[in-house]
């Protein structure tokens, strides 16, 4: 694994394992001995990977499992958003090195990333801080290069399956230097709102509708948007605007986790991040935010 020579230019630095327990965890413990970011972990094999809610994450070789630390890198309330600018910088890369993907590429709120209706990559963002330290966040970034896992509650895919041969180690030195932009147009959550319209461009389920799992109910309506904070806007069938922090959600053909999602047609490319120097539903307030699955 090597950094982009920009991102290596701004100050940005990597660790590298062979096996480590979680790149996020490992990042925090680097926090919490006084590590500063921007730093990046990154490992060939998990042996203890973990998703949204503590869900076990599967982590064989062959695919890219990197967590970047940022220490102070937003009011505490704009943490989650970093969610979707991780997103978007993944697609970023993604594109640079396999174009012909970009247009099969779409976002599944609130952070995995979907490609010809299978999902190929997640996120998850993770903070804390004391009165003692300021904000140490991990942004944690998961991608299916080479294989994915069967029996999953929505279809998984992997960039070779869809066609791009692109290992990790190429995968994430573009990487490296797309988040840095991504996050220098983000500043600090300023402009968010940019990064939410560019998200939204490539959204699964936007004005359709659509079908949430949570804990302890499920819920069906329209999606209608983001808020300011990026929590997704459902409009029930009675008519209620609900607003909703982290979930599952699924097309409504779906009918449920296991069934097969229909195709995802292919879109116009979003604009990536360019010219502005550059860096998406939990709050780290406190101690820990969760961002989603990787």
């Amino acid at each position: 694994m090597e950094l982009d020579p920009a991102a290596a230019t701004a100050g940005v630095r990597l660790i590298v394992h062979d096996v480590v327990g979680s790149t996020n965890a490992e990042a925090l413990l680097k926090a919490r001995l006084g590590e500063r970011g921007p730093l990046w972990i990154t490992a060939a094999q998990q042996t203890a990977g973990r998703g949204r809610r503590g869900r076990p994450f599967v982590s064989e070789r062959g695919n890219l499992y990197a967590s970047l630390l940022l220490t102070d890198p937003s009011p505490a309330d704009h943490s989650a958003e970093l969610s979707f600018v991780a997103a978007l910088a993944v697609r970023d890369a993604v594109s640079a090195l396999a174009p012909m993907l970009a247009p099969r590429i779409r976002f599944k709120w609130p952070n995995d990333m979907i490609c010809d209706g299978g999902k190929f990559a997640g996120i998850l963002v993770e903070g804390e801080s004391t009165l003692e330290r300021p904000l140490a966040a991990v942004v944690g970034i998961g991608v299916n290069c080479a294989h994915h896992p069967p029996g999953m509650a929505y279809p998984a895919t992997d960039l070779a399956a869809a066609g791009a041969a692109v290992p990790p180690e190429v995968l994430f030195g573009p990487l490296s230097r797309t988040m840095l932009l991504r996050l220098n147009e983000w500043d600090r959550g300023r402009g968010f709102g940019a990064i939410r319209a560019a998200w939204l461009a490539r959204t699964m389920g936007l004005a359709e509708i659509i079908q949430v799992s949570l804990p302890g109910r499920v819920l069906q309506g329209r999606f209608e948007s983001l808020d300011e904070t990026g929590r997704l806007l459902l409009r029930r069938q009675d008519g209620v605007l609900e607003v909703i922090t982290a979930g599952d959600i699924f097309p409504l053909a779906v009918g449920g986790p296991g069934a097969a999602p229909p195709h995802v047609a292919p879109l116009v490319d979003a604009e990536p991040a360019s010219g502005k120097p550059s860096l998406d539903a939990a709050s780290a307030r406190g101690t820990r935010a969760e961002g989603g699955d990787r």
